[in-house]
């Protein structure tokens, strides 16, 4: 297993736990602020933390399943599957005084980098 390290997130706001080579994509282009973007050097992998717009008309474990979807709707995915959805335990979070209820969902996207064809 790879050496793992602290990333701070959005400022500091939260962190990550990382690769070590976990190479930051806004060091090479232009990231909205909404995200941040990391790649492995070796795999051609990314994680991408997006922050998004409350949608009140859903909630729970769905409103997890409505982003992810729209994200994977929005760029133009060819495959979107979830493979686990767990809510949080407010406890540990960092925001528990602003949230009801947090939810954590793991998935897979497949989605054309840049420039490439899907």
């Amino acid at each position: 297993m790879e050496p793992m390290r602290d990333c701070p997130l959005f400022g500091g706001a939260f962190s990550a736990i990382l690769p070590t080579g976990a190479i930051d994509v806004s060091d090479l282009r232009p990231v909205p602020d909404n995200q941040e973007v990391f790649c492995h050097p070796v795999t051609d992998q990314s994680l991408i933390v997006e922050l998004l717009e409350l949608q009140a008309h859903v909630q729970g474990e769905a409103a997890a399943r409505y982003h992810f979807e729209d994200v994977g709707g929005v760029q133009g995915a060819r495959a979107v599957h979830v493979e686990s959805v767990q809510p949080l335990s407010l406890e540990n979070l960092a925001l528990r005084g602003c949230c009801q209820e947090a939810w954590g969902l793991s998935g897979k996207q497949q989605i054309a980098k840049e420039n490439q064809q899907p």
